[in-house]
């Protein structure tokens, strides 16, 4: 820990925010390489190419219908739209870890799966689109544990390496383990949330509460959250869904992800989130946990968790934590992203091992028992090895090199956006989520004194 806090002091320096010229020299870089790769190595699979007709006769597929496209792209449109989804700096930044992001995955995943040995080419169809979403899923995950503390330069490096990082855990928790993971409890949420978690240990801001005026709640800022997790929500059964086995699989992860993270919502409005004065519920806790179901239920998504098993997932999940982390281990998570994404997953896990050591030939049949499953050695894949990645890079990050913000400019767009004049100056505002209190502040300022 001497260490660690060592090389935060010796990196700490005055912040410069300018990235007038980094900036666009790392985007023109990067979609440059981006160019020339998928001009070397990016090909259409036999799916996708102009002699699709010859592979159908050869394959003797009767219809056009039976092309994957049919499948998969009402699957790919949902996943998207999850992918790209509250101020300038989470939805501009958003778009840009997406956008390039998306580019270097189908690469990354081409190499590991998609690569055609007999020209050295990466074959491409619906399902790498898909996949490529999913990839680029765990570093916005990430980004949730930094939003506000980062520069876009720092976003993209955290997206360069988190991309390479996770198609190398993915290769071995899939294809070396052989473990199952249609939602990605393990291999996109827990590697996401503990990535973006060891990043911001490495990255902690003991001042950060000179800016905590920034952080705090404002109504139109929750309700816009609130329907974005509505989105989320209406989408996650296609999220689970989108790469399984056709047929009964397919179906399956659709119902048990709908039950997990859909009908036992009700029961976390009684879990009231403590406030100064009295009990009341908060909106960020209604937001996380309705989602952290459908993360906790992926691994076991297609598998034969029965509806019961289901409810049962989506109501033990939710816990929180974040106070705990901020105060005790110096991890500052601007999100909750352990609370909906790294913990859920890792009970994902959790429940995807038990699921399947509770299988049987009765239960799934002879060929439902081919695969094998070890949900245990994925789990520690994915935790161990992502918080060494996470530090390193997180070192890479604290270097005083990328134009990130001052303690007192964190949460704040202005560094980085041009804003409209009348965003230009922020109110404080209440550190709780007290939207009454609020209004009757807001209030106040519209109030003249009658001579």
């Amino acid at each position: 820990m001497g260490c660690v806090q060592s090389f935060r002091d010796m990196c700490d320096r005055t912040k410069n925010t300018n990235v007038r010229f980094s900036l666009p020299a790392v985007c023109v870089v990067w979609q440059t390489a981006m160019i020339i790769l998928f001009g070397v190595f990016i090909r259409y699979n036999e799916e996708s190419d102009t002699h699709w007709i010859e592979h159908r006769k050869a394959k003797n597929i009767s219809s056009d219908i039976e092309n994957d496209f049919y499948f998969r792209y009402p699957s790919f449109q949902d996943v998207h739209v999850m992918i790209f989804r509250y101020s300038f700096g989470a939805v501009g930044f958003n778009f840009l870890i997406a956008a390039f992001g998306l580019q270097w995955a189908l690469l990354m995943q081409g190499w590991f799966h998609s690569l055609d040995y007999t020209d050295g080419k990466i074959k491409i169809g619906v399902e790498n689109l898909i996949n490529a979403d999913f990839c680029v899923a765990g570093c916005l995950i990430a980004y949730g544990a930094v939003l506000g503390k980062v520069s876009p330069v720092q976003l993209m490096v955290l997206t360069l390496f988190g991309i390479t990082l996770f198609a190398v855990e993915e290769f071995i928790i899939l294809d070396l383990i052989h473990a199952r993971d249609a939602g990605g409890s393990m291999v996109i949420h827990t590697f996401g949330g503990y990535y973006g978690l060891a990043i911001s240990w490495m990255l902690y801001r003991p001042n950060l509460d000179q800016s905590s005026r920034l952080q705090g709640s404002v109504y139109h800022s929750d309700v816009f959250a609130m329907i974005g997790t509505l989105f989320l929500w209406m989408f996650w059964p296609s999220f689970n869904s989108a790469i399984t086995d056709h047929g009964d699989g397919q179906h399956r992860a659709a119902i048990n992800t709908y039950l997990a993270s859909g009908l036992d919502r009700p029961h976390h409005c009684g879990r009231l989130q403590p406030l100064p004065e009295t009990w009341e519920i908060d909106m960020v806790h209604i937001q996380n946990s309705t989602l952290a179901g459908g993360v906790a239920v992926g691994t076991a998504a297609e598998f034969m968790l029965m509806p019961y098993g289901s409810l049962i997932v989506g109501f033990l999940l939710w816990h929180r934590l974040h106070p705990f982390m901020e105060k005790y281990l110096k991890i500052q998570d601007t999100c909750g992203i352990h609370n909906l994404h790294a913990m859920p997953g890792v009970i994902g896990g959790i429940v995807g091992a038990i699921t399947a050591a509770a299988a049987s030939e009765s239960v799934y049949g002879t060929e439902g028992l081919i695969n094998t499953f070890d949900f245990e050695a994925g789990i520690c894949v994915a935790i161990c090895s992502v918080w060494g990645d996470g530090i390193i890079v997180g070192c890479i990050l604290r270097l005083p090199i990328w134009g990130d913000a001052a303690d007192d400019n964190c949460f704040d767009d202005e560094p980085y956006w041009e804003l409209p004049e009348d965003e230009e100056s922020i109110p404080p505002i209440l550190q709780y989520n007290n939207h009454m209190r609020n209004k009757d502040v807001v209030e106040s300022n519209f109030t003249m004194e009658q001579n």
